[in-house]
């Protein structure tokens, strides 16, 4: 969540990822889908497939299962079609919420968050009506090693089209327009930089400080959304207590 950092964040998700691991899996197994789908099974001249095979292998998914998926979409017996769609909405204490999902059942997925936003103290919005409190980005985490510094990771960045660089404790986040992440990634990869997470990413503009209380009752439900099987991705704006 925003009031922690990037390398917080992909710590407490791989977490989950190891509490979880079979749902992750297919979760991006919906995602190489429909990004063979829409650009083929060769991730060498499809951008968005190559973005998604990085994923998987940052969560750990064997190689055997990410050829398996990209087998199953490119072939003729997968009649399956998964839809994006993205729901905005306020949780309690006037925190946006985006939530994108990937679904084959338009009805059940929108029918799954809207009883979620209701249960805990939230509603759905229209189309438009928290988006514009947040940016849209392609968000690449480097963690720190020995002898690495802020000016090895600018003067790949800055060569490679990103747009900014933020420094953690424990890791350097690069920031890129979202069309520029895969050449961005590459960049990195082929300077011998460890990557820890990349993708595209709904960032807040300004977050929503909350006290512990207000923090468990939005954490409570960001993590029922998660826990949905149509649902790729949970952002909000609030600014949690640790």
């Amino acid at each position: 969540m925003s009031g922690h950092s990037k390398w917080h964040n992909i710590q407490a998700t791989k977490n989950k990822a190891d509490a979880a691991r079979g749902k992750i899996f297919t979760k991006i197994g919906r995602e190489i889908a429909v990004a063979v789908k829409l650009g083929g099974a060769d991730p060498n001249t499809n951008s968005k497939l190559y973005d998604v095979i990085q994923k998987a292998k940052q969560n750990n998914m064997p190689n055997d299962n990410i050829q398996r998926s990209i087998k199953k979409a490119a072939g003729e017996t997968d009649a399956t079609n998964y839809a994006l769609i993205t729901y905005e909405g306020y949780g309690a204490h006037g925190v946006a919420f985006i939530v994108e999902c990937l679904t084959d059942n338009k009805n059940r997925t929108a029918s799954d968050v809207r009883h979620l936003f209701d249960k805990f103290g939230g509603s759905l919005g229209t189309t438009g009506s928290v988006t514009f409190m947040f940016n849209y980005n392609g968000v690449i985490v480097l963690p720190k090693k020995d002898g690495m510094t802020e000016d090895d990771v600018m003067m790949v960045a800055l060569d490679a089209g990103a747009d900014d660089i933020q420094t953690e404790d424990e890791a350097f986040v690069v920031y890129t327009a979202p069309d520029m992440l895969h050449a961005c990634v590459k960049a990195f990869e082929d300077a011998g930089f460890e990557i820890a997470s990349s993708g595209q990413e709904y960032i807040p503009t300004n977050t929503v400080e909350l006290d512990e209380a207000a923090s468990a009752s939005i954490q409570k439900l960001t993590d029922a959304l998660e826990d949905l099987d149509d649902v790729q991705n949970v952002y909000n704006n609030a600014d949690l207590a640790e």
